[in-house]
C-alpha cells in the first residue's frame, strides 16, 4: 500500500476526506477544513489517520 505524501487527499472512515499536512512513522496527520461540510460536521480541524486506515483518492504530485 502506497503511503500518503504532504498535500494528497486521502479518504478514510466512512467517506471522510482531507489534505495531508504531516506524516508519522505509521500515521498522518489530516487537514479536514478540506469537505465543504466540514461546519456542519463539528469536528475538530485536523485528525491523526493510520497508514492503514485511508486511501489516496488524489496526488499532490499529479498537479
Amino acid at each position: 500500500m502506497a503511503k500518503a505524501q504532504v498535500g494528497d487527499i486521502i479518504e478514510f472512515k466512512d467517506g471522510l476526506t482531507g489534505i495531508v499536512e504531516k506524516i508519522n512513522e505509521n500515521s498522518v496527520i489530516v487537514d479536514l477544513t478540506y469537505m465543504e461540510n466540514f461546519n456542519d460536521l463539528g469536528m475538530e480541524e485536523k485528525t491523526v489517520v493510520n497508514h492503514k486506515n485511508y486511501k489516496i483518492i488524489h496526488s499532490a504530485n499529479n498537479d
